[in-house]
């Protein structure tokens, strides 16, 4: 018989779908494992299938800028000057 120590473990609280949480019952009580171990095993199954993968930390990423800028034909200075004027206007004049 194999013996299992956790060092750490964290105590939880989940919500699952009724009828998730039912299949989840039947599939522990059908192979003789606890709640807690068909969880955990689901979750270590999990991270086997999704391993971690390095993200590139680049620096130089910018994000993309549109050539196209403007609305109604109208450029980026002449957008933000009809702004400041409609923020200005009197709405009851």
């Amino acid at each position: 018989m194999m013996e299992v120590y956790f060092v750490g473990v964290a105590k939880t609280q989940i919500q699952v779908p009724d009828r998730l949480f039912a299949k989840i019952k039947k599939f522990a009580r059908q192979h003789e494992l606890s709640l807690a171990e068909t969880f955990r095993r689901g979750a270590e199954l999990l991270l086997e299938a999704y391993p971690e993968h390095e993200i590139p930390t680049s620096q130089s990423w910018q994000p993309p800028t549109s050539g196209k800028v403007g609305w109604k034909g109208l450029n980026a200075e002449e957008l933000r000057d009809l702004a400041v004027e409609d923020q200005t206007r009197n709405p009851f004049a």
